[in-house]
């Protein structure tokens, strides 16, 4: 039933020679991978006026320059991570380039940072389009955590079925609101340039602002820098794509930053000139678009698709933040579970861990993580600014062929994403602290996580040291609850392993039925010695583990193996196990903890 389930819900298992199938196109890449950068122009350029209208009206316009700096801190982005692309095709990003040029645990930093702000990505993604639905339809307002965690699930489910069913379906909300954006913008200059567009809405380029200052407008500019977010993604999904996969990631990335570069510039220009406003009740994106379009059937078309993108940016986390884990599992600082491929070939456990760690999210915040949106994006500057360092280290110590302009290009990519990330320690501190407990918090956990493996390699490797003494013999302890044809079973099992060192171990509750098995044992078994164990407090693994340490030691004096053989049935049914107290289930997973004892399970499986 599970597995008739699972199969209706994630689909066939795929061959692993069917890989190559599963790599992603560009036109595909560019959509799972550029959501989250993409949705971020729905609230980026409404960030800077939210901090400039502090000082009135008239100090919007200093919204233009900051987007140009903006623009010039994507571009630097845009060719640095696209060397990074090149000079590290496994993938692995920000993190590959602190590791290898910065050091460990700066490598460790930027890998942190990521993963918690992938999960962050897909948390306050999906909680942001779940306030969009519940804005369009109040009934559902208290129904908005369900909706925000229905979401998760269902994106979750489409990437276990694999990232091109996943990218086939996540693609038309994309290039949907991507259309919608630029038909927005493109009627909206066409509006200016034909005077519709009354020039007194908004204040002329260079009226002076009483009150403005340069770290007001430095709080702009970060603050506006979170329209960034997820820049990043395509250099860490580069074993995604399909071959030449460097190079189609680097045509896609810069495809990524056109787009945005567009689309961004566009809505900061037309909410300049359209002289709006930010406000609680609407958001600048539906602002321009009502007063481009009116509140007809194009302004929700926009108002849609970018709920949706709001929604599905969330897939650039589920994209990512797999590919991601498994570099740093390869490493070695978390589980190798993470590296391995599921049925449909994708990394299905980084896809549910970054489900449920979203989910719990979500539900401790109640859906409401809009002071989490700092947080989000201080979580990537700070490996932006790693990344940006570690390369200009890389150039620095390589001197390959025109390493002065891309050194000169990593420079001026860390100096501002340093001044940025400063910005947001130094005038939201109050919201992104927790990035001061977490990140040491991960970063030791990680060093953990490698410390056991290493511990755990080195015990297993095969050293050249004096060869052990030989064991003399094995004696066999059996539990049993009976005379039972399971317990037959096991005894056959046995004999065959050492006939003449077998303790059948009964632990009772009852007194009298001691008494009454020894004897029965007796007359079935007598070659077969049994040892009866009465048990005050009623349970059956406390005596039998103290018989068991006794036997061990006196075994281990004469260089003999100790082996205890659990009987278990199996019922037919799965639902059947509930009816029975499991007590083989509850020995075995304890004497596992028993240092030089051998613990053999010999099934019997019922028919009815």
């Amino acid at each position: 039933m599970v597995t008739a389930l699972k199969r209706l819900l994630i689909g066939r298992p795929l061959k692993s020679t069917e890989l190559g199938e599963q790599k992603l196109s560009k036109t595909k890449a560019l959509a799972i991978l550029s959501s989250d950068a993409l949705s971020s122009v729905a609230y980026g350029p409404e960030q800077i006026l939210i901090v400039l209208v502090t000082l009135g009206a008239a100090a919007l316009w200093y919204s233009l320059p900051i987007a140009v700096g903006i623009l010039i801190l994507l571009i630097a982005l845009i060719l640095s991570y696209r060397q990074i692309i090149y000079a590290y095709p496994r993938g692995g990003g920000a993190y590959m380039v602190s590791r290898e040029n910065l050091g460990a645990d700066f490598g460790l930093i930027a890998g942190g940072s990521l993963l918690v702000d992938y999960i962050l990505t897909v948390a306050v993604s999906v909680s942001a389009g779940a306030d969009a639905i519940t804005s369009a339809f109040p009934i559902l307002h208290d129904h908005k955590v369900a909706i925000a965690v229905a979401f998760v699930l269902l994106i979750t489910l489409l990437n276990l079925r694999g990232i091109t069913e996943s990218a086939s379906i996540l693609a038309y909300p994309v290039y949907l609101f991507v259309f919608a954006l630029i038909i927005m913008i493109g009627v909206g200059l066409f509006n200016i340039s034909s005077g519709v567009v009354p020039a007194e809405n908004h204040t002329s380029i260079g009226t002076p602002v009483a009150g403005i200052s340069l770290f007001l407008l430095l709080r702009a500019f970060a603050s506006g820098s979170s329209a960034l977010t997820g820049v990043e993604a395509i250099s860490n999904a580069i074993p995604n794509f399909r071959d030449p996969a460097p190079k189609n990631a680097a045509k896609t990335l810069v495809s990524m930053g056109l787009i945005l570069a567009v689309l961004f510039s566009g809505i900061t220009f037309l909410a300049y000139y359209y002289g709006i406003t930010p406000s609680a009740r609407e958001t600048v994106v539906s602002q321009i678009a009502s007063q481009t379009f009116g509140r007809n059937w194009m302004y929700y078309f926009i108002q849609g698709t970018t709920a949706l993108i709001l929604v599905f940016a969330a897939n650039t986390g589920y994209s990512a933040f797999p590919l991601l884990a498994v570099n740093l599992a390869r490493d070695k600082y978390l589980p190798r579970m993470l590296s391995n491929r599921g049925d449909r070939l994708v990394f299905s456990n980084g896809i549910v861990t970054l489900g449920v760690a979203a989910i719990i999210l979500i539900l401790i915040f109640k859906g409401n993580t809009e002071h989490l949106i700092p947080l989000y994006a201080v979580g990537v500057f700070i490996p932006f600014t790693l990344a940006q360092t570690g390369m200009m280290l890389k150039w620095l110590r390589e001197k390959p062929a025109n390493w002065v302009t891309k050194f000169i290009i990593n420079t001026i990519g860390t100096f501002i994403c340093f001044i940025v990330t400063m910005m947001f320690f130094i005038t939201k501190l109050t919201q992104v602290w927790p990035v001061f407990i977490f990140l040491p918090i991960i970063i030791i956990l990680f060093h953990q996580i490698r410390k056991h493996y290493e511990a755990v390699g080195e015990q297993l490797r095969i050293q050249e040291a004096a060869s052990a003494l030989p064991i003399q013999g094995n004696i066999i302890v059996l539990p049993v609850s009976g005379i039972t044809t399971v317990v037959e079973n096991s005894l056959n099992y046995a004999k065959s392993l050492s006939p003449d060192q077998i303790i059948a171990v009964y632990v009772g509750f009852d007194r009298e039925n001691i008494i009454k098995l020894e004897e029965k044992w007796k007359k079935v078994h007598p070659d077969i010695r049994i040892v009866t164990l009465y048990s005050y407090y009623r349970s059956i693994i406390g005596p039998l583990s103290k018989f068991i340490d006794f036997v061990n030691k006196k075994a281990n004096e004469n260089h003999y193996n100790v082996t205890v053989i659990i009987p278990q049935f199996i019922p037919k049914k799965g639902w059947h196990y509930f009816l029975h107290n499991q007590s083989s289930l509850m020995i075995r997973e304890f004497l596992l903890l028993r240092k030089n004892v051998v613990v053999s399970t010999v099934p019997f499986h019922l028919k009815k």
